[in-house]
């Protein structure tokens, strides 16, 4: 029997899968559980416009995603910070600080988003943002000392 599940199930196959089981285990378990639905006309038809309409969403947010990756390709963020006399920083510039500093330039990412080793020294540093799972953008980051 063709089921369509509805839900992941463990050791079967992931939501919106369309899967050949036997009638006992569909009739018995997936459809009293609310797993899955039997593949029928009206049942594939709605499937496919849910699967048309991510697949849409998907790209429209990887389109945003690009166009900031395009925004912060010359981006170039300077820091000030107290640094000892060897250019040694008393701490160390986190993620969260250079998301700080991209919300002042009125770019809304996420500390979460940008990938940067803890910066320690006064010069030029590079960090990566990732914005989506297709697209990372790098930008450049200057500290300077206070």
């Amino acid at each position: 029997m063709k089921v369509l599940l509805k839900q992941d199930v463990a050791k079967i196959g992931k939501k919106g899968q369309m899967l050949e089981v036997k009638e006992g285990y569909a009739r018995n378990f997936l459809f009293p559980n609310g797993l899955a639905v039997e593949a029928s006309g009206g049942a594939l038809k709605q499937h496919e416009e849910q699967q048309k309409t991510q697949e849409r969403q998907k790209a429209k947010e990887k389109q945003g995603a690009e166009e900031l990756a395009a925004k912060l390709k010359g981006l170039t963020i300077t820091l000030r910070h107290k640094a000892g006399d060897e250019g040694r920083l008393f701490g160390s510039i986190t993620n969260a600080e250079i998301a700080e500093a991209l919300k002042k330039q009125g770019l809304d990412i996420d500390k979460k988003q940008i990938h940067a080793d803890p910066i320690r020294l006064v010069g030029q540093h590079s960090a990566s943002v990732k914005l989506h799972s297709e697209v990372t953008a790098s930008l450049r980051v200057i500290v300077e000392k206070l």
